[in-house]
């Protein structure tokens, strides 16, 4: 008998230790390089259709020349010009446009593999990123200073990336957001930490605080009031303690989710301002949201929104999972082979389990439905308001997928009754302004950066055609077709790999600031 409880207890410990070496050897396998091509000094577009962004209209076959990764000519097919040795393209009855911008990404230590190739693939060549760190290095999220260094390799044409524009602060949420041991100033608890709070960011090289639901409203007013001394701005989410009245005049320049209008427009509003546990009564108020709107409410602060330039970022593809939770043919998405195998089944598949059950139950049948229609009318209601709207998708939320969800945002801005046009520029010029850049980036004018898509067909005449992406040209790079598709496989076999995702669960798990928000 004890022979054999012996051997039993060898083979745990045997197996225990080739399991232990199993996962040291995952860690410690080196991640795939990303294949940069060849960076050229001038590059000439023979023959293309420009589109315009400002106005609509078609620049018809023209040569476009870059050189030193600016636009120097967009000149007639007729013009007798030598463009040198430039690299040509042949754009003949294709369209340039602008590259795509993404107004609100979460980057983590693994981007590099897992987005930033599918980005550049899918046209997306400039993204505003609304994670961070709270002064120590963290094992998942990506803070300011990997951006600032990814920009730097982008420039020194050592990364597949795009642009990192407008830097964040990490989600400041009162002490639900910040683990034990960390500085308390992060949780402004006390109004006195936001000078510090300011001037740590500041010294980091962010350009905003992002705010968070349950950020305490004292430090949330004095945050708006000291910000600007500061060089920084606040971006986010409405706190569930202000009004969207208050925020918009206390400066929030940009709103974040499709529900603003929403916790505002509806008979319980003052309550749910005053609510101890305002949560619980969003989830029993959401019924009322849904059905109970107050357009002249509305109107009156979609007026405000744009008399103070505050821009949206619907991001209707977070209420679109609840809503369609339950469709299989949604939630069986060919792009899932693009997301780590571990991070499907610990966080998005939950995700989709509690929609599924609620939309099923009796209190919540039909709801999500109804919330995320709701939110794409008051977008379209807000657009004809003059309210500044931005496509944003929530990289690295549930079934939001990097680069493709773009897509799918600017699709959905038209079903909200934006024009192509209005849709595209969504996507283009108007983060470009948002961001203090349209005189370098944001539309296809000479002296501008160019950052550019060639499509194979129009998308003023169909919006679908933004997915139509024949390549890409970034930092004086053409990535063509068969390049992309290649990010895109390579980025697939990552996914599922076994070391990859090793690698993702102990970077998850490493996290103070990841279990904090799981433990919350």
């Amino acid at each position: 008998m004890k022979r054999k409880v012996f051997k039993t207890l060898k083979f745990v410990l045997i197996s225990l230790a080739v399991f232990s070496l199993i996962i040291i050897a995952a860690l410690k396998w080196p991640m795939p390089e990303i294949v940069l091509p060849e960076k050229h000094e001038s590059i000439l577009i023979k023959s293309i259709h420009v589109v315009d962004v400002h106005t609509g209209g078609i620049l018809e076959n023209r040569n476009v020349w870059i050189k030193e990764n600016r636009i120097q000519t967009i000149d007639s097919i007729t013009t007798d010009k030598n463009y040198g040795d430039a690299f040509t393209i042949d754009g003949h009855g294709k369209y340039l446009i602008p590259g795509l911008w993404d107004m609100h990404t979460h980057s983590t230590q693994h981007s590099k593999w897992l987005h930033h190739p599918l980005y550049i693939a899918n046209g997306v060549t400039s993204i505003r990123d609304l994670s961070g760190q709270m002064g120590e290095e963290d094992s998942y999220w990506a803070g300011t200073k990997d951006r600032l260094n990814w920009n730097q390799k982008l420039e020194s044409h050592e990364q597949v990336m795009p642009r990192y524009i407008q830097q964040s602060s990490y989600q400041i949420n009162g002490s639900n957001s910040v683990p034990s041991g960390y500085p308390e100033f992060f949780s402004v608890e006390d109004v006195k930490d936001v000078p510090k709070l300011l001037g740590h960011y500041q010294k980091e090289g962010a350009d905003f605080i992002k705010v968070y639901s349950d950020i305490p409203i004292a430090s949330y007013k004095q945050i708006a009031k000291e910000a600007p001394k500061y060089g920084l701005h606040i971006a986010g989410h409405k706190p569930l303690g202000v009004s969207l009245e208050e925020a918009i005049g206390l400066g929030q320049r940009s709103f974040e989710h499709g529900r603003i209008f929403l916790f505002d427009c509806f008979p319980g509003a003052d309550q749910l301002l005053t609510a101890q546990d305002k949560k619980a009564m969003y989830y029993e108020s959401k019924k009322s949201m849904s059905e109970n709107f107050d357009t002249i409410k509305a109107n009156r602060l979609m007026d405000l929104m744009q008399e103070r330039n505050a821009h949206w970022v619907p991001t209707l593809q977070m209420l679109k999972i609840s809503a369609f939770a339950n469709n299989q043919n949604y939630i069986e998405n060919p792009n899932l082979k693009y997301i780590p195998t571990l991070r499907k089944k610990l966080w998005w598949n939950p995700d989709v389990g509690r929609a599924a059950e609620y939309n099923k139950s009796s209190e919540g049948k039909g709801i999500n439905m109804k919330l995320y229609e709701a939110a794409k009318f008051q977008v379209g209601m807000a657009h004809k308001k003059g309210v500044p709207i931005m496509t944003g998708t929530d990289v690295t939320d549930s079934y939001a997928f990097p680069g493709f969800a773009l897509h799918t945002e600017i699709k959905e801005f038209t079903a909200c009754g934006l024009t192509n046009l209005e849709a595209l520029r969504a996507a283009t010029i108007i983060p470009a302004t948002y961001s203090n850049v349209e005189n370098e980036l944001g539309s296809i004018n000479k002296g501008k950066i160019a950052d550019l898509l060639i499509l194979e067909g129009n998308p003023l005449d169909d919006i679908n055609n933004t997915t139509s992406i024949s390549s890409v040209i970034l930092n004086g790079v053409h990535y063509d077709k068969e390049r992309l598709e290649t990010y895109k496989d390579n980025t697939a076999s990552l996914a599922s790999s076994f070391h990859m995702n090793v690698k993702f669960i102990f970077s998850l798990l490493g996290s103070p600031l990841i279990r904090k928000q799981f433990a919350d």
